[in-house]
């Protein structure tokens, strides 16, 4: 039977990382985020034997199962098989979904790191259940890796069917940058375990996604109550609920071409798209520069 897993609770992701909380350890760090509301929780252990993440994964999952939270470990099926974790992380390098399906069998999670657009859509139709857009930020947890910034954050919103988590250098600082471009969960490490106060911090990163969820529903009534607008766009009538050219041309997929913007005649520069409000009747034509040589 395919494992269900309820994504509405799955809000905060905590993956451990005992190298930024020296003198305690991985079990009493981890406890303190489940108290603080983290809602699926990953071993992560890049540098111990398999004998060591063994024993930390059996500890793990008692600890999780006590708190009713899914218990994930990264890179290793084969333990996460032993340990009757909830499922495995893969890498882009690690073994495949298939290969991991085929030993864990439908009711456990395997969730992806991707990096950019093509890795989700591959992970998605491997069958991954979820998987990590990022890393979203540069982070010391990921030594070499080019930030995927908030634009595949925003690529996934929209194209990705399956939960996704955000994740990389995420903080309370720069966490509602991640949840506006429409990450409904994010990912933290240094910033909640190497906190001195873990569950305070993932309380922190919570209300964050909770803010995040509030400035959504209110953007969506903003577009529901909002009356469209008629243009005539390239001679051709046209009903939008754009508030402004740079909305517009976002909607149209236009925005990042190579493009001169009319408006009644005029040429609006690129810099003042998005102060141009739109109203009924106005007429907006759109040419496009062709790259020749």
């Amino acid at each position: 039977m395919k494992r269900r897993v309820n994504w509405d609770l799955v809000r905060l992701y905590v993956i451990t990382a005992q190298e930024y909380h020296p003198g305690r350890s991985v079990a009493d760090v981890m406890e303190q985020t489940l108290i603080g509301g983290a809602g699926m929780l990953q071993l992560r252990n890049k540098t111990g034997s398999k004998a060591e993440i063994a024993e930390q994964a059996r500890a793990l999952r008692v600890l999780t199962r006590r708190y009713g939270v899914p218990f994930i470990v990264n890179d290793y099926p084969d333990i996460a098989l032993e340990a009757d974790a909830d499922g495995v992380h893969l890498g882009q390098g690690d073994t495949s979904v298939q290969e991991a399906r085929a030993l864990l069998g439908d009711d456990k999670i395997i969730g992806v790191s991707t990096h950019c657009i093509e890795h989700a859509m591959r992970a998605e139709r491997d069958g991954a259940d979820y998987i990590g857009v990022g890393p979203v930020f540069e982070t010391a947890t990921k030594p070499g890796k080019a930030a995927v910034t908030t634009a595949y954050v925003r690529e996934a919103a929209k194209l990705v069917t399956i939960p996704f988590v955000a994740i990389g250098g995420i903080t309370p600082h720069n966490a509602g940058s991640v949840i506006a471009a429409g990450a409904r969960r994010i990912c933290a490490v240094s910033a909640i375990v190497g906190s001195a106060d873990p569950a305070g911090a993932c309380r922190e990163m919570l209300r964050l996604l909770d803010e995040g969820d509030r400035a959504a529903a209110g953007a969506e009534r903003h577009m529901i109550d909002r009356a469209s607008v008629t243009v005539t766009l390239n001679g051709n009538r046209y009903d939008t609920t754009a508030t402004n050219l740079e909305s517009l041309l976002t909607e149209l997929g236009q925005r990042d071409k190579r493009l001169v913007a009319e408006l009644g005649g005029e040429i609006v520069p690129r810099i003042r798209w998005q102060d141009t409000a739109l109203a009924d009747g106005q007429r907006i034509e759109l040419i496009q520069f062709v790259g020749g040589g």
